[in-house]
């Protein structure tokens, strides 16, 4: 995949993130539509399932099928999640090119979240690492180390910076050959964000990989600016703003893709996504889940008269 001619990397977390905490559970074949049209729409990185219980997250029963299908898209780079080491060999199994291991920062979700403490998610992140290594060359994904609730806990509060680039540093000394910031819980803004990836990446360098927004409290497209400010080229969104923590009382929303989008063209940044195309697919998600509730100002508003994306003027 080549991202030279683009100036942010946008991945799309709405099949993974977005689906596992709505009420609807959105038929198999309007995933695979989702993703195809998603992809066809320019996005060149999608997070498009969790390997989970069924029993704890039904929403990702078809994750195999689903990752089976993304496959089948030339020049997408195919991610999911997992949150243990049976999961991410399952992942691994199903050929998938990302695998992003959730691990918190925070005591309390950890245990919630995945039934370890923050030490025990590195010890297998580093099993993980070591069970990927053991692979043939080209069955080998990229792993990263998602860091949640790096800056704030709907269960304890405040989360310890020190405590964030401890983890940061852990995760790469495990075998994760990225580590991305994650304000699972919408505490974050933007001075904090500034502040807290400048101190990962003095730690870990190239290693830091991207940001995990939420706009819980409106500070979404905020705090992705304050990332770009520290030189920060990646960011997770959700089609339709679709998403949050089911182990996270109170954690909702992510950040709009569409918006997300919208905003970068307009400060000239290059996303290689067409947003008309992207607009257009809030259509899947309204006929795959009827009812469910979905977000965004751009989508209502419309895109602003004689708007010319900056992808469009290279």
């Amino acid at each position: 995949m080549n991202n030279d001619d683009i100036d942010v990397l946008i991945s799309e977390v709405g099949p993974r993130d977005g689906l596992q905490n709505t009420k609807a559970h959105m038929p198999t074949a309007y995933k695979k539509q989702w993703i195809s049209a998603a992809a066809a729409a320019g996005l060149r990185e999608i997070e498009v399932c969790s390997f989970v219980p069924p029993k704890l997250i039904p929403q990702m029963a078809d994750a195999a099928e689903v990752v089976a299908h993304a496959l089948t898209i030339p020049g997408l780079n195919v991610a999911a999640l997992a949150p243990n080491f049976k999961g991410a060999q399952r992942a691994m199994e199903s050929g998938v090119h990302k695998l992003t291991l959730t691990i918190s920062v925070s005591t309390a979700h950890s245990l919630a979240n995945v039934r370890m403490m923050p030490d025990e998610a590195i010890a297998s992140a580093k099993k993980i690492c070591a069970f990927r290594d053991s692979l043939p060359q080209g069955k080998r994904p990229v792993i990263e180390s998602g860091l949640s609730t790096v800056f704030g806990c709907t269960l304890e509060g405040a989360v310890s910076e020190d405590e964030v680039v401890r983890m940061a540093v852990a995760s790469v000394e495990a075998g994760c050959d990225e580590v991305g910031l994650a304000d699972t819980t919408g505490y974050a803004n933007p001075e904090q964000i500034r502040r807290v990836f400048k101190k990962v990446r003095a730690a870990i360098g190239d290693k830091l990989s991207g940001a995990h927004l939420h706009n819980t409290r409106g500070l979404g497209l905020a705090n992705v600016v304050a990332a770009l400010e520290v030189g920060v080229t990646t960011f997770d969104s959700s089609l339709g703003g679709l998403g949050g923590c089911p182990f996270a009382p109170g954690a909702s929303g992510n950040i709009v893709t569409e918006d997300l989008v919208f905003m970068l063209e307009a400060m000239g940044l290059r996303t290689g996504i067409d947003l008309e195309k992207l607009l257009a697919l809030r259509k899947i998600l309204e006929e795959g889940m009827p009812g469910e509730p979905l977000y965004g100002y751009v989508p209502l508003a419309g895109i602003t008269k004689g708007f010319v994306p900056a992808t469009q003027q290279r």
